[in-house]
């Protein structure tokens, strides 16, 4: 799934905060116990030195077997007991009547000889920190920085960075919008920030680029287009003229009737990659709302002797307007083509149905029972097998025009024993 840079850089620095965060309050957490653990000690440590003074000079204080407010007990050592004058701490819990409930507390346990030489041992507590408690308010606190983190990293981006990357949206847009001839539509980026000027500059070196090689290839299509067409145009007049010469064999009248059939399709073929060109190299930039009904209704009526020829019945059914944003010369040709081929595949006797809706024109014929390869019939060069006389390119013209326009869509299917080609408007 696509995501946004925005999007993209905050879901990953959420990660890295959780993690960072997680691992910081981990060592946090056990360098505070440390701390804390080592002043208690120390407190502990020299809570005994007090003590066992007071001790030597209140020998009383040996009766001490209890906690009492001092929070220390003496209590005497048996025959059956260890005694060490050495330090030992530890954690324990004790139970405290404010909060009817255990509580931490550090003991420092040790042992000592009293004036009477006779040995005790000494146990001193003091209470700790909760570390549950510590745990959740250190918890919370890690999640508030958390959230907080976040959203800062959200406003930035929102404040800062989408300010920041408004010329790269800039050079996007004009990326989208750029049409070859029409640089001067799009809009200036202006910004202070070093490699969005460069990535700018590179693209406008790009267009530059592309127009003049564009430019240089219009001109030698048109030219060479032009130079063909005359002497083309040439060699069939002479023929032409050639052919009236009554001294000619039956024989010779058929070779020059071809060579001139051959030249004229080469005539069709020059002309038609010419359209192809042009179409490719938007050079029908006249665009404005027209009728595609209109359109139908002029050209079935210039196509009405090639229908009387073959035979062909045409049935036009209108359900709606079919209004589109298209160069009226192109609409033409697309009609044109698809009842040329409509017509030119069809069988003696045969139908044309033409169906016509607000966002839908299909164009239906008879004709051979054999589907049609629905992934080469608009290629160039690709004919049928019903008639050698075509270029193939009738259809991929077509589909040219309608690939130019990004609302309009083009597709072929077999249905009912008919050809249909279908033209939709995207909404």
């Amino acid at each position: 799934m696509q995501v946004s840079l925005k999007n993209y850089t905050l879901r990953y620095l959420s990660i890295a905060f959780l993690i960072i965060i997680t691992i910081w309050a981990a060592l946090f957490y056990a360098f505070i116990l440390e701390e804390v653990y080592d002043n208690v000690d120390d407190g502990l440590k020299n809570q005994k030195i007090l003590i066992l003074r007071e001790v030597y000079e209140h020998p009383e204080l040996l009766e001490t077997n209890k906690y009492g407010i001092n929070q220390f007990r003496i209590t005497p050592v048996g025959d059956e007991d260890d005694f060490s004058e050495e330090n030992y701490l530890d954690n324990e819990f004790f139970y405290m009547p404010y909060d009817d409930e255990m509580e931490p507390y550090r003991v420092l346990r040790t042992g000592f000889y009293a004036p009477d030489q006779k040995p005790y041992h000494l146990e001193i507590r003091t209470s700790t920190v909760e570390e549950d408690d510590l745990i959740l308010n250190l918890t919370t606190a890690l999640i508030v920085l958390y959230l907080v983190l976040v959203l800062g990293v959200y406003l930035i981006n929102e404040l800062v960075l989408r300010r920041a990357w408004r010329p790269f949206r800039i050079i996007l847009e004009n990326l989208n919008l750029y049409r070859f001839g029409k640089k001067e539509d799009l809009q200036p980026v202006s910004t202070n920030i070093v490699e969005f000027n460069q990535l700018d500059e590179e693209i406008n070196r790009m267009w530059k680029r592309n127009e003049e090689v564009f430019d240089e290839q219009k001109r030698f299509i048109e030219n060479a287009a032009h130079e063909l067409q005359t002497p083309l145009a040439v060699t069939i007049n002479k023929l032409e003229m050639l052919m009236e010469d009554e001294s000619l064999t039956e024989s010779q009248l058929t070779q020059l009737a071809n060579s001139k059939s051959s030249l004229r399709r080469l005539v069709n073929l020059n002309k038609a990659l010419l359209m192809l060109s042009r179409i490719e190299n938007k050079q029908y930039k006249d665009v404005k709302r027209i009728s595609l009904n209109h359109i139908i209704e002029e050209i079935s009526s210039d196509f009405q002797d090639f229908l009387s020829f073959k035979d062909i019945t045409l049935e036009i059914e209108t359900h709606g307007n079919f209004d589109v944003s298209m160069n009226k010369d192109l609409a033409v040709v697309l009609i044109s083509n698809l009842f040329r081929n409509a017509i030119r595949y069809n069988i003696k006797g045969g139908k044309i149905i033409v169906n016509i809706r607000q966002n839908h024109l299909l164009v239906a014929n008879t004709g051979n029972q054999v589907i049609l390869n629905r992934e080469k019939i608009f290629n160039r060069f690709h004919k049928g097998t019903q008639d050698s006389q075509s270029n193939g390119l009738g259809l991929a013209i077509v589909k040219s025009i309608v690939d130019t326009y990004p609302e309009l869509s083009i597709d072929y299917r077999f249905e009912k024993n008919m050809h249909v080609f279908s033209l939709e408007k995207i909404r």
